[in-house]
């Protein structure tokens, strides 16, 4: 499967039409959170990426909750937070939020570590694994060398060992990527990163 996945695209339209037009090489299309900015014109923001005809994978960033996001997303969109769904054979699972608490206040849609596994611990296999947040110490390090990431995200990771781990959220880490274990995990930012994924 050709798989198109961003994060963190916060309202932005031209990287949204560049997403658009790319996607129509794509047999699935990842967004793992924050459309848009401050829970402020979601619908909008989605209304930027409602060219996008092939399956779309989505979870609500920090910029976003659950509730808004199902309400905003486009039909046939699958919005995943602690949740999962399988489309053509490929196991996808997603939890957003920012985990662990941001410090960005009450506008943030956040986790505690201990909610977040709670919601993980729902996942019993993934192929991909579609986080807002990265997990500790791979591709959450802040422009302050400080490293963010959820222990709860990397605790997931390394029981289930899907192919691949997406996830955003730390700006200052986009284009990053490591490994745990067998997983690849990529940090996506709003430009769009391609991968093959096998079933």
């Amino acid at each position: 499967m050709r798989i198109l996945a961003f994060s963190d695209l916060h309202h932005a339209r031209g990287p949204a039409e560049a997403l658009v037009a790319a996607s129509a090489e794509a047999d699935i299309v990842i967004g793992a959170g924050d459309f848009c900015n401050m829970r402020q014109d979601l619908t909008g923001a989605m209304n930027l990426l409602g060219g996008i005809s092939k399956p779309f994978v989505t979870v609500p960033g920090n910029a976003e909750s659950f509730d808004e996001l199902q309400d905003a997303a486009h039909q046939g969109t699958h919005v995943l937070h602690g949740t999962g769904t399988d489309i053509d054979g490929l196991a996808f699972f997603g939890l957003g939020y920012g985990v662990p608490v941001t410090p960005f206040g009450a506008w943030s849609c956040d986790l505690s570590e201990l909610d977040a596994a709670a919601l993980l611990s729902q996942c019993r296999r993934a192929d991909v694994l579609i986080t807002h947040s990265p997990p500790k110490g791979v591709a959450d390090v802040t422009s302050g060398g400080l490293s963010v990431g959820s222990t709860a995200v990397r605790d997931a990771i390394e029981r289930l060992q899907p192919q691949l781990a997406v996830c955003g959220h730390i700006h200052d880490s986009w284009g990053r990527e490591g490994r745990i274990g067998r997983t690849r995990v990529v940090n996506l930012g709003p430009g769009g990163t391609w991968f093959d994924v096998s079933p």
